[in-house]
């Protein structure tokens, strides 16, 4: 079943995309466009064919995340959207890995959170053997103390690095596309998007759920979002976080605009249908790029992050889980 562009142009053709996504069958390019350059006055109906597939897979559960920043602002990578890489001049703060007590302390707060996963992350381009060996600690006891699933973010991995974190009862490793290939080396050059590809393939090899995602906003066109899609779909990532980019002050991105509201709508729409049974997570910068409209992000996502990211704040937790309430759905607790 093949939709030609031009007839994509009403309510009535959304749900022939989402019948089709739940048939297994890959959106082609054209589709994609057609989502990421509907009028506004689509939205709507656009979600709601988005939400036929995520009630499919999800029901109206949603899945909870919490992020830890266990090692902030000593990156010797030259990432133009992230406030603790080498080239940003933000006013971050700077520590090594935290100790095995304050990351036990971030579980503890991401069950009262009633988060179901725990995410350690730590900025830089690979763990130390003796970083490694201080998540290996921590999430052991986690692990034997909290029914959390924990993922941990740690940069491009070794082998046996990979297998030590998966012996350790580490679930989830995230390590993000951000971009499309051909727009990486305007975004890094202190590593290659195929070493990123690389390490989800190496995750996955060793036993660990894949968890990989986007930037939207640092300069791709829409074609490129529709190829990132693709890409993360044949990776055939379990879980991926959309962020919108936050232009922090102080970093090469530092004056790239905002996504528009409606745009990141039919961005999580399009990802939900190139990746229909995938848990599809609204990220870092929802609050400032979707604003009064993050409500509508759930229609199409299933998984939010709560609480504050690495170097900026998110919404209170009340205003996240009362969101979710009004709408009608619930949390997923403990969501293994």
């Amino acid at each position: 079943m093949n939709l030609n562009m031009n007839i994509i142009s009403t309510h009535k053709e959304w749900p022939l995309l989402a019948q089709k996504a739940l048939n297994g069958e890959r959106l082609t390019e054209e589709e994609g466009l057609a989502v990421l350059e509907a009028s506004d006055d689509e939205v709507l109906p656009l979600l709601q064919a988005a939400f036929q597939v995520r009630k499919h897979y999800y029901g109206k559960k949603v899945k909870l995340n919490m992020i830890i920043n266990a090692k902030s602002g000593l990156c010797p990578e030259d990432c133009g959207y992230c406030s603790q890489s080498i080239v940003s001049t933000a006013p971050v703060s700077k520590y090594t890995l935290l100790d095995k007590d304050t990351l036990l302390a971030g579980a503890r707060e991401a069950m009262a959170r009633k988060a179901g996963t725990y995410c350690i992350v730590a900025a830089g381009k690979g763990p130390t053997d003796k970083e490694l060996a201080q998540v290996v600690d921590a999430v052991k006891e986690i692990r034997e103390t909290m029914p959390l699933k924990i993922c941990a973010c740690l940069g491009i991995l070794k082998d046996e690095q990979a297998q030590r974190l998966e012996e350790a009862g580490v679930h989830r490793y995230n390590h993000n596309l951000n971009t499309s290939k051909a727009n990486y080396p305007s975004i890094t050059t202190t590593h290659t998007y195929d070493q990123r590809v690389e390490t989800v393939e190496k995750v996955k090899t060793y036993g660990m759920s894949p968890c990989s995602g986007v930037i939207i906003g640092m300069g791709e066109t829409n074609e490129e979002i529709v190829e990132m899609a693709y890409a993360l779909r044949d990776l055939d990532s379990d879980s991926i976080p959309i962020n919108f980019l936050n232009a922090i002050p102080g970093t090469p991105l530092e004056h790239a605009g905002r996504t528009p509201a409606m745009k990141a709508l039919k961005v999580l729409a399009l990802f939900r249908f190139i990746c229909p049974s995938k848990e599809i997570r609204v990220a870092g910068g929802r609050e400032v790029n979707l604003r009064t409209l993050q409500p509508m992000s759930l229609y199409a996502a299933n998984s939010l992050f709560v609480g504050d990211y690495l170097t900026t704040a998110g919404q209170s937790i009340g205003v996240d889980h009362q969101m979710i309430e009004d709408l009608g759905f619930e949390i997923e607790l403990n969501a293994l």
